[in-house]
């Protein structure tokens, strides 16, 4: 009788918790289980939860199990899921202008970084929901540096790399393409075992995804100049944020503009702290002296230009050059 009468008690209770919680995000990413990135999700989730007395929460799938952000969004689009966590891809995918954020040697700094996130935040946002998403806040994976299995001294040097690039990135396809290389596209999925194998002997992507990933094992340089800074967010299907109720809509919008500016911040100190970590696994970081420099500067603005028309227009490249440079100007003189 007491088994039954606990049972009973605690099938109510379940019932009570899903009619409490009227609303279920389902959210899915590739970031691992016990990542920063999934970390902070999960705080962002309790807040919600705790701030909309229940009725609101996400269901999270971490660690790829709902496959790549492109199975993801197809999964948005069929109603089977309702949200992402998303990087560069996926996101030109939703609104091709953003892939701006991600243009090589475009931004050199972090306040670079946040200056063009704040002076064009609101045509970002404009861009999402054109394509059916709502911005539940920014989630920057990070400066994006080159890993190599062999010494990178001079740009002639990257030539002979069997460099991966993620399948489907116009981005950096044409960057590479535009220093001499012909990349070897595939999947996120597929880096690490293509790395074992030999088939790539070269990635990009932020230093604590590499130790995450456990990329950076397979390699033994990693060039000390970023290639870019990749962008990452949260987004949410306009359809589906549409039927939450204002208010509900409002604690989702400003937990996920808190807690995602959290996991900015986080994700910055932990490439500080993968770096030098990886220093001490045997990872030796290569300088890249002022005259290379200035090359690849040259070459990142000319892959630029090759990408107007494809993911931004020309007006809209412009002004966001000219924008950085008067930023720069500025803050120089503020020195």
């Amino acid at each position: 009788m007491r088994r039954v009468f606990f049972g009973g008690v605690l099938i109510l209770l379940l019932v009570a918790e899903s009619l409490a919680q009227q609303y279920t995000i389902r959210f899915a990413t590739v970031a691992p289980e016990g990542s920063t990135w999934m970390n902070v999700m999960k705080e962002y989730d309790a807040a919600v939860r705790k701030e909309s007395g229940g009725k609101l929460g996400f269901r999270i799938y971490a660690g790829s199990v709902q496959g790549d952000e492109k199975v993801v969004l197809r999964k948005i689009r069929a109603g089977q899921l309702h949200s992402g966590g998303f990087t560069g891809v996926a996101m030109g995918e939703i609104a091709p202008k953003v892939r701006i954020l991600d243009s090589p040697f475009l931004v050199r700094s972090f306040e670079e970084v946040d200056f063009l996130y704040e002076q064009f935040d609101k045509e970002f946002r404009e861009a999402f929901e054109e394509g059916g998403y709502v911005l539940l806040g920014w989630a920057e994976v990070g400066f994006v540096h080159v890993f190599t299995s062999t010494p990178i001294r001079k740009p002639e040097d990257l030539r002979g790399l069997k460099m991966w690039t993620w399948e489907g990135d116009p981005i950096a396809e044409t960057a590479f393409r535009a220093l001499g290389i012909n990349p070897i596209p595939l999947s996120l999925d597929n880096v690490l075992t293509s790395l074992q194998t030999g088939l790539i002997d070269a990635f990009y992507t932020s230093p604590y995804a590499a130790t995450v990933l456990q990329w950076y094992t397979r390699v033994k340089y990693m060039v000390d100049v970023p290639l870019a800074d990749a962008a990452g967010a949260v987004l949410i299907s306009k359809k589906y944020f549409d039927t939450i109720p204002s208010d509900l809509q409002q604690i989702l919008l400003r937990n996920g503009k808190m807690y995602l500016s959290k996991l900015t911040r986080l994700s910055r100190d932990d490439n500080k702290k993968a770096i030098e970590e990886m220093k001490k696994r045997g990872i030796t970081l290569l300088p890249v002296e002022e005259q290379e420099l200035q090359y690849y500067v040259h070459v990142g603005a000319r892959a630029r230009r090759m990408l107007v028309g494809k993911l931004f227009t020309e007006d809209f490249l412009n002004r966001v050059e000219n924008s950085l440079a008067e930023f720069r100007k500025n803050h120089k003189a503020s020195r």
